[in-house]
């Protein structure tokens, strides 16, 4: 039994033959025993008044409460002429579809502007798109195309009611466009789509026997992002980045330089030699920061992957899926790292789909992330698709460490730090991007080679001394 969401771009009063073919699908899939809601604007003020009412109690009793004897037909916002849009529609959808747990965001000619684009902009849930008119329309497929092109990415599927529609669509945004006529037998081949799309989620739960042993280990705090100045551009030494961590009270670490892995494999032989050596005879007993080795790959032209629990240093260059599956041969996890960060090389959406299967955690937060939607993107990512979420402070500065931080058990290799971070919670605290953006460049570009090189002696000998004295 599936949740669904129909949404449709029209008033619902209007005689419209997309209207007419969404009642007759929702009513065929809630007989199935599906839970349907149909989303779309209305004529009517007083429609959308009482629909508000009814999502104000929905607040309170919880969002099952809108699906008890579905189909039910929520009001979005009131729209006087066909194809325009509420002026307040975004913000009605995004509270709906934020309050409702939905497996599925199903929307009718998705073209923005439209209160079908909207749903798929705030969508969580799997996303299906349905075009229906084998019509040509200027601003989405000429003056928006680019931007367009980009947003039907968050499909999972595509269906098409002509074969004239499927062509017409495949010529401006290439893609598998299924065809599903407006017509009865619609509810059985949808019913078909939704489970083999459904069927690409991840496993919510992992392994119930190693969560029960695991929630008996005491709680640490992880960082999974951060680099050293064995990466081009950062200047942190690693004896630096290792007494940071113990400042901050960072229980393990993953140290992601780029395209190399030799700074995290020196900072795991400090720890360890630490370990073997012992504590001063005036120094508290403290577990030693453990450190995950990783790295943060450059693909050929698909974006940044990052490979945890590896041992050997992946070279870059090569396609995503090349390096995946390296990560996969020595042993590792998958982890995309600021995944839909403009201002960052990333892999798209639709590069992202090819590896989905091989992904076993995805970066919701990073907070050198300048737009804060682009991690809310990331989120609603790892939602739909119910992959592990993660979190780092992509700390390029000894004072950005810690910035976001995961609350999870302790845990030992892979197995355990996947099974762990299922249950675990993210931290974060408020920083500066700015500031840590300007240090970065004050240590790295704005200083003369020679200059780093007599800070890096300094600093290390200070990080040094302070835990001989400690």
């Amino acid at each position: 039994m599936f949740s669904i969401a129909h949404v449709s771009p029209y008033p619902w009063e209007a005689e419209h033959a997309v209207n007419a073919h969404i009642k007759r699908v929702a009513t065929e899939l809630s007989e199935r025993g599906h839970r349907v809601l149909i989303l779309a604007p209305s004529r009517s003020p007083e429609r959308v008044r009482e629909d508000r009412k009814l999502l104000r109690t929905t607040r309170e009793r919880g969002g099952d409460f809108l699906l008890e004897g579905t189909p039910r037909v929520i009001a979005v916002g009131e729209v006087l002429d066909i194809g325009s849009l509420p002026i307040d529609v975004a913000r009605t959808i995004q509270e709906l579809l934020g309050a409702v747990e939905l497996d599925f965001v199903h929307v009718h000619e998705p073209f923005p502007p439209s209160a079908s684009s909207v749903a798929l902009r705030h969508s969580r849930a799997l996303n299906i798109g349905s075009f229906h008119a084998p019509t040509e329309r200027l601003l989405s497929t000429v003056l928006a195309k680019r931007f367009v092109s980009t947003f039907f990415g968050r499909l999972d599927a595509r269906t098409a009611s002509l074969k004239a529609t499927a062509k017409l669509m495949d010529k401006h945004f290439p893609g598998d466009y299924s065809l599903v006529r407006d017509d009865r037998g619609a509810a059985d081949e949808l019913e078909a789509i939704y489970r083999t799309v459904a069927a690409r989620r991840h496993d919510p739960i992992g392994d119930p026997a190693l969560r029960k042993r695991l929630a008996r280990r005491s709680l640490i705090d992880v960082d999974l992002h951060m680099h050293t100045d064995h990466s081009p551009d950062c200047a942190t030494p690693v004896e630096v980045l290792l007494a940071t961590a113990r400042e901050q009270g960072l229980g393990a670490i993953a140290i992601t330089d780029h395209n190399e892995v030799s700074g995290a494999l020196e900072a795991r032989e400090q720890t360890q030699r630490s370990s073997r050596s012992g504590p001063h005879p005036h120094q508290p007993l403290q577990p030693p920061v453990k450190v995950i080795v990783a790295e943060e790959v450059k693909t050929a032209e698909q974006g940044e992957v990052i490979g945890l629990f590896i041992e050997e240093k992946i070279p870059r260059g090569l396609t995503l899926a090349e390096t995946v599956a390296e990560i996969k041969r020595q042993g590792g996890l998958v982890y995309v790292p600021h995944p839909f960060d403009r201002m960052h090389s990333v892999p798209d959406y639709q590069h992202l789909l090819t590896i989905l299967d091989d992904i076993d955690a995805i970066e919701v937060f990073n907070p050198r992330v300048a737009i804060g939607a682009f991690n809310e993107e990331a989120v609603r990512f790892a939602a739909k698709y119910r992959i592990v979420a993660g979190a780092g402070s992509d700390s390029h500065v000894a004072q950005g460490l810690g910035s976001v931080r995961i609350r999870m058990r302790n845990f030992d290799g892979p197995q355990e730090f996947l099974q762990s971070l299922r249950d675990a919670d993210i931290v974060t605290r408020p920083s500066s991007l700015l500031y840590v953006q300007a240090l970065k460049f004050l240590e790295t570009r704005a200083t003369p080679a020679p200059a780093r090189r007599a800070r890096k002696a300094r600093r290390v000998k200070r990080a040094t001394d302070g835990r001989r004295q400690a």
